[in-house]
């Protein structure tokens, strides 16, 4: 996805901390296995929590070893092991990249170089899960299709890729699906379009390629929409928070849920604070430093 779905970190406790770097590098090596060393270089933190989040519902224990990985020969890593879960989210991470280098390719007619380098990788996870492909080619196809007819509605522009998380999120889950995991899956791919829109509302001025926020209120900068459409823009965010909240209650965990519980209902919202203030920095895990709550 994107790198904004990230923790509170002064509310992460230190054992959520060390699984949430565990599961990153964890996840890092299953993408090098599943679809080579190039792909590795996409690993997001958004994929961390997708991670995380699918093992607890699937009552699926994550076991952690010290190793040594390509960035650090020398002192070993705590790492996650590899599963079933972890590499399906590696080839989801490969193929969502692939496509978002398609889309900068279409809008802004360059980074074909950069596409290239990871074909090889998309057309491996496309074998190895060819319905996780078939998922996000059907919902990126509805978004690129409403972005052309210049859809006016952020609500209506956030809904495919919040539909293609949640069927993501059905065809990993299977039987444990609900439609509580649904929606929940949902506005966080919803809030994940949104935030990206919102952080891109002055690029796409300049730039004069497809934003919702920009469709919707065709102001010349950021500042100037969010000093006139602030609170519409709160109440938006607001609304997906909520539904999130009430979606999260009344999923089953099967083990502690700490380190889920603050990424939903703290560190989404955190983020939203970071961009509406034009301040918004993406950490790399492996350097957050963890404190005690």
């Amino acid at each position: 996805m994107f790198g904004y779905i990230q923790p509170d970190i002064p509310y992460l406790y230190v054992k959520d901390g060390m699984l949430y770097r565990a599961m990153y590098c964890g996840l890092c090596k299953s993408i090098g296995a599943s679809c080579g060393l190039r792909s590795r270089f996409a690993l997001s933190y958004d994929m961390t929590f997708l991670s995380a989040i699918l093992h607890n519902i699937m009552n699926k224990d994550v076991t952690v070893e010290k190793k040594h990985c390509i960035l650090h020969p020398i002192v070993k890593r705590q790492i996650a092991g590899d599963d079933e879960i972890t590499r399906i989210v590696a080839c989801v991470n490969t193929i969502l990249t692939y496509y978002k280098l398609s889309d900068d390719v279409e809008d802004e007619k360059k980074g074909k170089t950069t596409r290239a380098l990871f074909k090889k990788g998309y057309k491996r996870a496309k074998k190895l899960y060819p319905e996780t492909d078939r998922i996000v080619k059907t919902h990126i196809k509805d978004l690129f299709d409403l972005e052309k007819a210049g859809c006016e509605s952020p609500d209506m522009a956030a809904d495919p890729f919040g539909l293609m998380v949640a069927d993501l999120s059905d065809f990993v889950l299977k039987g444990f699906a609900t439609e509580y995991t649904r929606n929940l899956f949902y506005g966080i791919g919803k809030w994940v379009y949104l935030i990206d829109a919102l952080d891109d509302y002055d690029k796409d001025v300049k730039k004069k390629t497809y934003n919702p926020f920009v469709r919707a209120y065709g102001m010349q900068s950021r500042a100037e929409m969010l000093k006139e459409k602030g609170e519409e823009i709160d109440f938006i965010f607001k609304s997906v928070f909520s539904s999130n909240a009430e979606n999260l209650k009344k999923i089953r965990f099967y083990f502690n849920h700490d380190l889920t519980d603050n990424i939903v209902l703290r560190g989404l919202p955190a983020a939203t604070k970071r961009v509406l203030c034009g301040c918004h920095k993406k950490n790399k895990p492996e350097k957050i430093k963890i404190n005690q709550a």
